[in-house]
């Protein structure tokens, strides 16, 4: 059973920081692309970021470029999001999620294309 445990999420003021972490479990991590997701009130859940198992390659959406990383540990099954100079559109629940087969090279900004999510971790940032 896959199981995705995000953490790190907390309250900031507008130009700080935080490290959001998702423990993996129940896969190979290794072989998976996984990605960042997030929603905040009255809004559809949104793509964030992404990164490929193959060669780490890396994709963000445009309103985080420059600002938010996302990195992996494939020795301890862990995916990151570096996110910093925060502000205050970016206060949402931030979801780690995965595809439902190994091996995925396909669209990675749409949410059908991930089958396992994480319970999420609210971010809130102040003005």
């Amino acid at each position: 059973q896959v199981q995705l445990v995000a953490s790190g999420g907390g309250m900031v003021q507008a130009g700080g920081s935080l490290r959001l972490s998702c423990a993996a479990s129940g896969l190979t991590f290794s072989d998976y692309s996984m990605g960042w997701f997030r929603q905040s009130p009255g809004n559809e859940r949104e793509f964030v970021a992404h990164i490929a198992w193959v060669d780490g390659n890396t994709y963000y959406a445009d309103f985080v470029k420059g600002r938010f990383t996302v990195s992996r540990d494939n020795a301890k099954n862990t995916l990151f999001l570096q996110m910093n100079n925060l502000k205050p559109e970016d206060t949402a629940v931030y979801f780690c999620v995965a595809p439902s087969s190994p091996y995925y090279s396909g669209y990675y900004d749409q949410k059908s294309q991930y089958a396992y999510w994480g319970q999420g971790t609210q971010v809130t940032v102040s003005a």
